[in-house]
């Protein structure tokens, strides 16, 4: 990829100093969480956050700090006020509908000897 010369990115996001060719200070900067897929995976797992100036950034860095051992085939980036999430302390009320539904559950049908794979 080729950037801007008269554009430097900075490659960490600490301290509240002034980065290069910026006018916002690093602490200012967005919480970007990261998720990597890995080769052998399926699924992107949650892998840790990091701070960048915009979504460009926050994944150079998540590819520099998270992939450095070749690991990964895919990496996301997303803001953290962007997500939305469950707590775990409410975990009963929350998923609490679902139980009162048996018959979303397979536990009364039979499986055939045949089926190897359920």
């Amino acid at each position: 990829m080729n950037e801007p010369m008269n554009k430097p990115r900075p490659t960490e996001a600490t301290g509240g100093e002034q980065s290069p060719g910026s006018e916002t200070p690093r602490s200012s900067w967005p919480l970007f969480e990261v998720f990597v897929r890995g080769k052998r995976g399926l699924n992107h797992v949650h892998v840790g956050s990091l701070h960048a100036a915009d979504e460009e950034m926050a994944l150079h860095n998540a590819r520099n700090l998270y992939t450095r051992r070749n690991e990964g085939v895919s990496i996301w980036v997303v803001r953290a006020e962007d997500i939305t999430a469950s707590s775990p302390d409410e975990k009963d009320p929350f998923f609490e509908p679902s139980a009162d539904k048996v018959y979303r559950h397979p536990t009364f049908y039979a499986i055939p000897d045949n089926v190897p794979h359920m």
